[in-house]
């Protein structure tokens, strides 16, 4: 399936699943060849197939990134409401999941529009010690260029949907 004619629809699941899940697990390989799965608290999904993360703590994906930068992402929205009613009638009306794949980029200070983004997500948490002491001062992002996806498939539960 092509990336582009299903972008919108993988946007929406991408905001459903940050709002639902709080997170996506980012895929990527360690030197041994053995998998490693990081969560990371936010991506932000551009109209040009694009998106971009801040990686502050993710010390395994990074080194891993620099030697790979291929990259897998999952997003699931676990809306439990959404979950039972899809249960109960026997088929999801949208996409639960998706996983993105792509490559990432070299490390970089985010721009001030990235970086208020970013302060704009995490606004909520802000009077919290643990915005003090983690989110405060996110600094450094990294590109993602998207190439292709993968549906989530769930038997009948899905079918069709990607068209």
């Amino acid at each position: 399936m092509e990336i582009g004619t299903h972008w919108k629809m993988i946007q929406t699941l991408f905001q459903e699943s940050q709002h639902s899940s709080m997170h996506f697990a980012v895929a990527t390989v360690n030197q041994d060849g053995s998998p490693n799965v990081a969560p990371i608290g936010a991506l932000f999904l551009r109209e040009d197939k694009t998106g971009f993360y801040f990686d502050e703590f993710t010390v395994n994906t990074s080194s891993n990134i620099e030697r790979n930068p291929r990259v897998c992402i999952l997003a699931v929205n676990s809306d439990q409401t959404i979950w039972q009613k899809s249960l109960f009638v026997g088929r999801f009306v949208t996409p639960p999941s998706v996983k993105l794949i792509g490559s990432v980029g070299k490390k970089r200070e985010g721009t001030k529009e990235e970086i208020a983004m970013w302060q704009d997500h995490v606004k909520a948490a802000q009077a919290t010690k643990g915005y003090e002491l983690i989110w405060k001062n996110m600094r450094m992002v990294r590109d993602i260029y998207f190439d292709s996806f993968e549906p989530v498939v769930f038997g009948e539960m899905t079918q069709d949907l990607w068209g």
